[in-house]
């Protein structure tokens, strides 16, 4: 595991001087980020969603029942912003379209279109990776925002639907609990996981060896890299800017 993780920082150093020396095409980058962050929001939305509903469904009652009913919108953004909109969208994301970016790479290494690239002088991590970081780096922030708002319309639709509370209460709770911060910081997140995510899904693609098979086989290695370090990396975050 360490192993990777150098790998993929070394990787990820390459892809932005890659950036930096202007030899990303606008084409690329446009298509990386419909393919990882717009085909991704339907998913995405929907996961916030289901879970934000069935955590409105078991608090609200409980909130009412201590007087607090009118705290429930207020908890519910707090929760969505901070930790389960982007851990939720991370996830849907890295699924989806993560799986994807390294299934692709792996191919293109498994039937040597890797070397044909080498053979025409352009560097292959940076060729492919590049676009792809970039792409995710700037939509992927854009979902989770996307998602935190879908998830605060679920916890109101349930609350109103469970408990009777009524939407202007909800929403008025909401905005007393939200903090430009929790805005500031899931943002960040969002950039931060989608550069985790498609530099660990292409870094392992670009190393599979061997046929079709290991295709298959590193593109399950890639959810599973992508799925511990997107928590490691939201772990570490709420220690520097919560603890």
């Amino acid at each position: 595991m360490i192993k990777f993780l150098g790998q993929c920082v070394l990787n990820f150093i390459t892809a932005v001087k890659y950036m930096f020396d202007g030899r990303v095409r606008f084409r690329s980058v446009l298509s990386s980020a419909a393919s990882i962050g717009y085909d991704s929001i339907p998913i995405a939305l929907a996961i916030v969603f289901i879970a934000s509903a069935v955590i409105s469904l078991q608090i609200s009652k409980q909130f009412l029942l201590s007087g607090g009913d009118s705290y429930v919108g207020g908890f519910m953004a707090v929760a969505l912003i901070r930790e389960l909109a982007p851990g939720f969208a991370a996830l849907a994301i890295s699924a989806r379209a993560g799986t994807a970016v390294s299934a692709e790479i792996a191919n293109m290494k498994v039937t040597s279109q890797v070397d044909a690239i080498k053979t025409m002088k352009v560097d292959p991590i940076g060729y492919y990776f590049a676009p792809r970081i970039l792409g995710a780096a700037i939509t992927v922030p854009c979902v989770i925002i996307l998602a935190e708002l879908c998830g605060i319309l679920g916890g109101m639709l349930v609350s109103n639907l469970t408990i009777g509370l009524h939407p202007a209460r909800y929403m008025n709770s909401v905005w007393l609990w939200i903090q430009v911060k929790d805005l500031m910081v899931s943002v960040f997140k969002g950039f931060l996981f989608g550069i985790i995510i498609t530099t660990v899904c292409a870094t392992q693609g670009y190393s599979t060896e061997g046929g079709a098979k290991n295709v298959g086989i590193s593109t399950t290695k890639a959810a599973i890299n992508a799925t511990v370090f997107l928590l490691t990396a939201d772990l570490i975050v709420a220690l520097l800017f919560y603890f």
